[in-house]
């Protein structure tokens, strides 16, 4: 690969396109790059004296954006080592997680929360920015706003061990708009807190509010008074509606909504990243002893009692108008599976156009970058190429094989 600067032309041709939004693919396509931006897209564009990459039968693409990733969570050691372990420890083991993700053709993820007391995936936010680490754009809410006793108080399972309280805890309007404001002095893009309970928590259930709506509207209120846009761990409908009517502008998982909520959703336009991989990987595994070694006993029993209500809101998000985009919760399962969410998605209902869109405009949208997920000339160049179609098999995400990151040849063919 022979890298460019920002002051180079670099013209891409491919026999197939899609753009981010169109409901099908296009043929022959020449994209003009300078300057990290898509500067001319066509049938032919001039092309001077610049690098020419023929990615011949190819389907070119935005790069994948995942909305919901834990790039510093370990999932060997999920909870332990992030009480434990110091923060430049914590740093390095994500250094080859963020250049896995870039080679897979992610060139844009938001990580919704680290276990660690200190903000570390800001520190790499920053780091990536500055290119001192090779990955994917960041963009990050630090950690997890909780009630105590709720799903991101790790206190009962680590408090005895550590002497203290484990995770960002906040009770009542007063208290949750100071942990706000504490995470947006950090440097803090997203605000995330946990609406309900959740599988992989001992002391708490997913189908439970943990959050009153006081509470929650103190919360976002304050974030949108300083711009800075919320989301929450969300999967029983009651704490997802708070949610929403609280004026979120995502829902993470999302699992037990009930049409009427969808629907409310769609109303106010909120987006749903449901991360269905680990819910369909979870019910398919449910009689497979061998899956559940190392893993909350509870864990286990929730998706038993809840297996039924899972299937039927995946249903219902599959039929609503809902926005989806994508976004995975890997970290809590190994990261390079992330791609596992395209299939899982499609199992569960959802279209393959509309799947490819949540991975790259709908995606954008959600993050309010209206210059990434898309191919249309001042478009960031985020650009990233496999040899199959998604459209026909959604396996073919991840065959990519060319990775373009801000108008930067990452990985993939060689300049003509």
């Amino acid at each position: 690969m022979t890298a460019t600067t920002s002051c180079e032309t670099v013209v891409l041709v491919a026999e197939r396109s899609w753009d981010g939004l169109a409901e099908t693919p296009s043929g022959h396509t020449e994209i003009a790059v300078r300057g990290g931006r898509i500067t001319e897209v066509g049938d032919h564009v001039e092309r001077g004296a610049g690098q020419v990459v023929e990615l011949g039968e190819r389907m070119l693409l935005p790069g994948f954006i995942d909305c919901h990733i834990h790039t510093t969570m370990d999932p060997s050691a999920l909870l332990t080592a992030f009480a434990a372990d110091p923060a430049t420890v914590i740093a390095l083991r994500a250094l080859p997680v963020l250049r896995d993700l870039l080679d897979r053709g992610f060139t844009t993820v938001r990580d919704l929360a680290t276990f660690a007391d200190q903000p570390i995936t800001l520190y790499l936010r920053d780091a990536l920015a500055q290119g001192l680490v090779t990955g994917p754009r960041m963009l990050v809410a630090p950690h997890l706003i909780s009630a105590r006793g709720a799903h991101g108080d790790l206190s009962t399972l680590l408090a005895p061990e550590y002497g203290r309280e484990i995770g960002v805890l906040a009770d009542g309007p007063a208290a949750v708009t100071r942990a706000v404001r504490e995470e947006i002095r950090a440097g803090a893009d997203w605000i995330k807190f946990g609406a309900t309970g959740g599988f992989g928590t001992p002391t708490d259930d997913p189908g439970q509010a943990t959050y009153s709506q006081a509470e929650m509207d103190s919360l976002v209120a304050t974030a949108a008074d300083l711009g800075v846009p919320c989301t929450p761990h969300a999967y029983g409908d009651e704490g997802v509606a708070r949610a929403v009517r609280a004026g979120v502008r995502s829902i993470e998982h999302g699992n037990l909504a009930s049409a009427e909520t969808l629907s409310l959703m769609q109303q106010q336009g909120v987006f749903l990243v449901p991360t269905q991989f680990m819910v369909v990987d979870a019910l398919d595994h449910l009689g497979d002893d061998d899956y559940w070694q190392g893993k909350a006993p509870a864990e286990r029993e929730k998706f038993h009692r809840y297996a039924d209500q899972l299937r039927d809101s995946a249903r219902n998000v599959a039929a609503s108008d809902v926005r989806i985009a994508f976004g995975t919760d890997a970290g809590m399962f190994p990261h390079r599976r992330n791609g596992n969410e395209f299939p899982a998605m499609v199992e569960s209902g959802i279209t393959p156009l509309r799947v490819l869109r949540a991975a790259t405009s709908t995606a954008a949208d959600l993050l309010q970058r209206p210059d990434l997920g898309r191919i249309r000339s001042g478009a960031t160049a985020d650009l990233i190429a496999l040899p199959g179609n998604p459209f026909d098999d959604i396996n073919a995400t991840t065959g990519v094989d060319f990775v373009m990151h801000d108008g930067t040849l990452h990985r993939g063919a060689v300049p003509a």
